[in-house]
């Protein structure tokens, strides 16, 4: 006697769970690749925040993982960068600070470059690294690179703490104006996910392009006013100048915190605006490649 068996076709692991306790006696799961996928996937991403939270704490573990100093690296990164600066273009060619002491003034622009700086690399390298989880199970891939991003927090937290002792050294006080933090590291947060989304995604197919990462992050410093005060760039070139999200940021930060510069206008505005394009068309870009990471890493 032929026996009938009660199955539905699913498309995931949680509709499989939930057929089989409402009495179903298989669960085939199909999976599918979406005609159009949305932009951010941000339902699916939010079901998985467990995982990018996981990912994100295994990055800051292996990062000072086995290493001499530890969380120090952290602050001696930015410290260094500030001395050589402070020598070369604040001691021998005499660039101008707006009226801040130059080592202050450089930190407070290394503080938020040191955090994009390391989301952008860092993540840019995120899938080819993470390859063999990659083609092992299904989650959303934007993730990984998402959880990278997110890692470096810890070291913006800790440069800023520092930056706060150098402030109280210099006898630098704080103003209301440092409300602005919170949307400033979210408008770097985003200009770093933005870029890094695009160089992951253009990683995975071609990979010489961690090999111009060094390069890329070297020349994106000297062209954002780290070392320099975009006073020193004429109007109506200091909007233009803007189209670098990081270059509202970093002025931004000075503003804030050192009350140096003027508050945000047209440039902050066209670096916001530039990041938010970028970060919507990397993550359009990375959307339309996922379905083929697992097949090309």
């Amino acid at each position: 006697m032929a026996t009938t068996t009660n199955t539905l076709p699913v498309r995931g692991p949680r509709e499989g769970a939930a057929a089989l306790e409402q009495g179903w006696d298989e669960a085939v799961v199909r999976i599918e690749a979406g005609r159009k996928p949305p932009l951010l996937g941000l339902g699916e991403l939010w079901e998985y925040r467990e995982l990018v939270y996981f990912l994100a704490w295994r990055d800051i573990k292996v990062r000072y993982k086995q290493t001499f100093f530890g969380a120090a690296w952290a602050v001696m990164q930015p410290v260094l960068t500030m001395l050589v600066f402070s020598l070369f273009f604040g001691k021998l060619a005499g660039v101008p600070s707006d009226g801040a002491a130059y080592p202050l003034f450089t930190f407070a622009a290394l503080v938020p470059w040191g955090f994009f700086s390391y989301g952008l690399t860092q993540s840019a390298n995120s899938l080819v690294a993470g390859s063999n989880v990659i083609k092992k199970v299904y989650f959303p891939r934007i993730a990984i690179p998402l959880a990278t991003v997110l890692s470096g927090a810890v070291d913006f937290v800790l440069a800023l703490a520092l930056l706060g002792v150098m402030m109280a050294a210099y006898g630098a006080p704080l103003s209301a104006k440092a409300l602005w933090l919170p949307a400033l590291f979210l408008l770097a947060f985003i200009a770093s996910l933005g870029a890094g989304l695009w160089l992951a995604a253009l990683n995975v197919h071609y990979r010489d392009v961690r090999y111009t990462l060094p390069f890329l992050a070297q020349l994106w410093l000297f062209a954002t006013p780290v070392a320099y005060p975009s006073s020193m760039i004429p109007e109506p070139w200091r909007t233009v100048y803007g189209l670098n999200p990081m270059a509202g940021v970093v002025e931004g930060f000075r503003w804030a915190l050192l009350g140096t510069g003027s508050p945000p206008g047209p440039m902050a505005a066209v670096s916001a605006l530039a990041a938010i394009l970028a970060a919507a068309g990397g993550a359009a870009y990375f959307r339309r490649m996922e379905r083929t990471f697992a097949d090309v890493v």
